[in-house]
């Protein structure tokens, strides 16, 4: 198995708080890990780490082969661009239409022409459920759940070979959640194999994770396949997913 990404030993403090300590793991060609935790364990610092936004107190990141956590944003650039990142907000350019933001990409690392930009713009918006009606659209006229799925087109549009999914189904219904979850299983089986997902979502993980990793006070607590993890009985895991169980039936 290749892998994609290797933490070794990382650590990461902001002023008196240890919110990574020692982490290490391997996250492998062709597999969607889960990386589950709760708010403030740290799920989104470790994806930032893995991007190359932020670095490391201590320990190394390698990503692609190649250790990261000491390069330039230049040196970043060509490993950003074969990562496609979904922000937990979705973070469109609040004052472009969908057409502008899911083209931002193309535009900044590519010389396509305008025409080829906006065939694969609707090639990609159609890969994720929506029609040529939303182009011209801001995306506050949007319902999160397609502000979602814009946010996931645009991250396909340099084909990358690892999709960074950060709380996709956060703050979505049961139905928009579910469509999103769909999503990422098809654009694992059709357009990009290797995924990482952080969320304190139990449906998604069982929906979309080949392996689950759970994140307690800045060290994984348990780390294996999907159904291993999930039916753990060590106390803290087995305590954290039936808290994150009751948290979604209420």
């Amino acid at each position: 198995m290749t892998a994609i990404v290797e933490v070794n030993d990382v650590w990461k403090r902001f002023d008196s708080v240890e919110v990574l300590r020692g982490l290490s793991f391997e996250a492998f060609k062709g597999e969607t890990l889960v990386v589950m935790g709760g708010s403030g364990s740290g799920k989104t610092v470790l994806l930032r780490h893995i991007a190359g936004l932020i670095q490391p107190d201590q320990g190394q990141v390698k990503v692609f082969g190649q250790n990261i956590e000491a390069l330039s944003e230049e040196e970043l650039l060509p490993i950003r661009r074969r990562m496609g990142f979904v922000f937990q907000g979705a973070a469109l350019f609040d004052s472009l239409t969908i057409y502008e933001n899911v083209a931002y990409p193309l535009r900044e690392h590519t010389r396509l022409s305008e025409d080829e930009i906006r065939a694969r713009v609707v090639e990609a918006l159609a890969r994720v459920g929506l029609t040529k009606d939303v182009l011209p659209l801001l995306p506050s006229e949007l319902s999160g759940g397609m502000r979602k799925r814009v946010g996931i087109a645009r991250a396909l549009m340099l084909e990358p070979e690892m999709m960074l999914y950060d709380e996709p189904t956060a703050g979505l219904d049961p139905t928009n959640a579910h469509l999103v979850s769909d999503l990422i299983s098809e654009v694992q089986a059709r357009v990009c194999d290797t995924s990482i997902v952080v969320t304190h979502d139990l449906e998604l993980a069982r929906a979309v994770a080949t392996r689950v990793a759970v994140l307690i006070d800045g060290r994984f607590a348990a780390l294996g396949s999907r159904d291993a993890v999930l039916e753990s009985d060590e106390p803290a895991v087995r305590a954290f997913l039936t808290g994150e169980a009751t948290s979604h039936r209420v």
